[in-house]
């Protein structure tokens, strides 16, 4: 890992006048946009200059409200279904990846669709048709409720995947020990989890078959190590992004298997004062839908407050890139 002084010097605000705490700013990296994020975006972007707004998006592209608004502002009209469209209209999948019925309906009444699925979620489609094909009880690893759950569900019959969250869950699944198994994991889970619930599962069934590479995305996992490498040098640690954010939530269950105060914030307003009252250093992440102009709305804050020395810790280089939704 290497130690950098302020990266965002740019950008970064001088120190306000007066005498103030001083405190140390660990900031991680990776950190905010992935590849795919990055994708569905300028997706959105692309399509408004080709077509002129408006353009629909069922429900959001990303989980992060300021993406949702600066889109909005650009003439994305966000909806919650399909037919919420009007005939011929444009409209886009989110990244999430939807169900195989909503994509049918979102393809009638002449509808021109753009699908900006994550290519890592519509790995994870792909993966779980080709288990059902081959006879597989599948069960899903996620979180009940979530968008790309519902999509990856959507893609099977219902009742033929199970879905779990914990190893618990695991020894509630009532079948044999000889039940040809599949299981595939949700883009945005633990990882730590993640392995521990695997772990379950292969020791209780005994034909049972993975993905090929892991589902959790290359950001997940990232963003998730380069906080675990600094959470114990710190007294606290600030997640930025929104609450309703899987990957934002999973960044601070991180901080607290480290053993540390968390806030998970999306814009300055967000902080709590008193966390960081007693603290010396904090640690501050974005999750991967989170724009790196909101974590530097929460540095500038800090700026105001406190004497910030400012560091950025490099424990992994991102090299991924998606080729571009087609926009037709």
């Amino acid at each position: 890992m290497a130690a950098a002084q302020h990266p965002t010097c740019e950008t970064w605000p001088p120190p306000a006048a007066g005498v103030r705490q001083p405190l140390r700013v660990v900031l991680a990296a990776p950190r905010g946009f992935c590849a795919g994020v990055r994708r569905a975006i300028e997706a959105v972007e692309a399509a408004i200059e080709r077509h002129g707004a408006p353009v629909y998006v069922r429900r959001a592209i990303v989980h992060n409200l300021a993406v949702v608004r600066d889109l909005e502002a650009k003439g994305a009209v966000f909806v919650q279904e399909a037919s919420d469209v009007p005939p011929g209209g444009v409209l886009i999948l989110s990244a999430h990846g939807v169900a195989a019925s909503v994509a049918r309906e979102a393809r009638t009444e002449a509808r021109r669709v753009i699908d900006a699925t994550c290519p890592l979620v519509a790995k994870v489609h792909r993966e779980v048709i080709r288990h059902h094909r081959d006879r597989r009880r599948i069960v899903l690893i996620g979180h009940a409720g979530h968008p790309e759950i519902e999509g990856t569900l959507g893609q099977l019959p219902g009742g033929a995947a199970e879905l779990i969250a914990s190893r618990d869950d695991v020894d509630r699944l009532g079948w044999s020990p000889e039940t040809p198994l599949a299981y595939a994991i949700q883009t945005t889970f633990s990882v730590e989890d993640a392995e521990a619930i695997v772990a379950r599962l292969e020791a209780r069934f005994r034909d049972i078959a993975g993905p090929q590479g892991s589902d959790i995305c290359y950001a997940t996992t990232n963003r998730q190590a380069a906080l675990r490498a600094i959470a114990r040098e710190v007294d606290a640690v600030i997640v930025v992004g929104e609450s309703f954010s899987s990957n934002a939530n999973r960044l601070a269950e991180v901080a607290r298997d480290e053993g540390r105060p968390v806030q998970l914030v999306a814009e300055p307003a967000d902080l709590d004062w008193t966390i960081l009252r007693d603290s010396r250093s904090i640690a501050v992440t974005a999750a991967a839908s989170t724009p790196e102009s909101s974590v530097l709305a929460i540095l500038a804050t800090l700026g105001r407050r406190f004497d910030v020395a400012l560091d950025e810790v490099d424990a992994a280089r991102e090299r991924a890139r998606f080729q571009a939704v087609r926009i037709a």
